[in-house]
């Protein structure tokens, strides 16, 4: 059997994925050394989220809120990064409200009625945790003039630097890469707020990898070697955490918080 491996989630530059393949290849020769003897392929541009659903997914990185909402049973949690960002607290995260920073938004009430743009409408950074944080401020079940689904964080970032959105809310683990990256794409944008934190985009294998192979995996990651340690090192990873189910329930919670403001939808 060939497995299939993929780290798409925080792609923002050739040297950021570079990072996470090499910290990946460091984890298959672990694999290895503990007898693993399949085939191993890795896909850069891997269709989501079907590809978490796949027999053959060996290894991958997901985002919390698809994992509540659909992966469990699908996918098995191994290990959650602690990133070295601002906005981050040991294996928490948290997203960044985004306006221009000329703009006339001062604090998130003076956001009614204006454009806001997110990413991906599975999104727990761009979608769920902005909706969570507007709830309170909503009427009628809108608090937005309108809303634009972009793609991706870069897109709403870009969307709201040329005024074609107002507001978005952007993972502040892209963030903190972009910032080291590419500065110059947050050039003209100000942090408005932060949104409540949740446990940050958790390690994930397939639901048909063997145990045997996940403990490996999950011992490698929670007590690295001199070499992975330097590799996380590389990608802003102080750590990582053993986090389960309990721990991504809050951002469920989060969710059923915004419907009870009768906020079920990002209006």
């Amino acid at each position: 059997m060939t497995w299939k491996a993929a780290f798409p989630m925080y792609n923002v530059s050739a040297g950021v994925r570079a990072g996470y393949e090499a910290l990946f290849a460091a984890l298959v020769d672990v694999l290895r050394a503990d007898g693993f003897g399949d085939a191993v392929e890795l896909e850069r541009a891997p269709a989501l989220p079907d590809f978490w659903k796949r027999p053959d997914m060996l290894l991958s990185q997901t985002c919390g809120y698809p994992y509540v909402t659909g992966l469990r049973g699908h996918v098995g949690l191994v290990a959650t990064p602690a990133y070295a960002f601002p906005g981050c607290e040991g294996s928490d995260y948290s997203s960044a409200i985004v306006v221009r920073a000329s703009g006339a938004i001062g604090v998130l009430a003076e956001a009614r009625g204006c454009v806001a743009a997110a990413n991906d409408i599975d999104s727990h950074s761009g979608m769920n945790a902005l909706r969570h944080a507007v709830a309170p401020l909503a009427r009628d079940g809108r608090f937005f003039g309108a809303l634009k689904w972009s793609g991706s964080h870069r897109a709403s970032l870009s969307l709201v630097r040329t005024g074609e959105a107002d507001l978005a809310a952007i993972d502040c683990v892209t963030l903190g890469y972009l910032r080291r990256e590419e500065p110059s794409s947050l050039d003209g944008l100000a942090i408005l707020c932060h949104s409540a934190p949740s446990p940050a985009l958790p390690f994930v294998t397939g639901a048909a990898v063997p145990q045997a192979v996940r403990q490996c995996l999950q011992s490698a990651l929670l007590t690295p070697s001199a070499e992975i340690a330097s590799l996380m090192a590389a990608l802003s990873i102080r750590a990582f955490a053993q986090c389960g189910d309990d721990d991504y329930a809050r951002i469920g919670a989060l969710a059923a918080a915004a419907r009870a403001c009768g906020y079920a939808q990002l209006a």
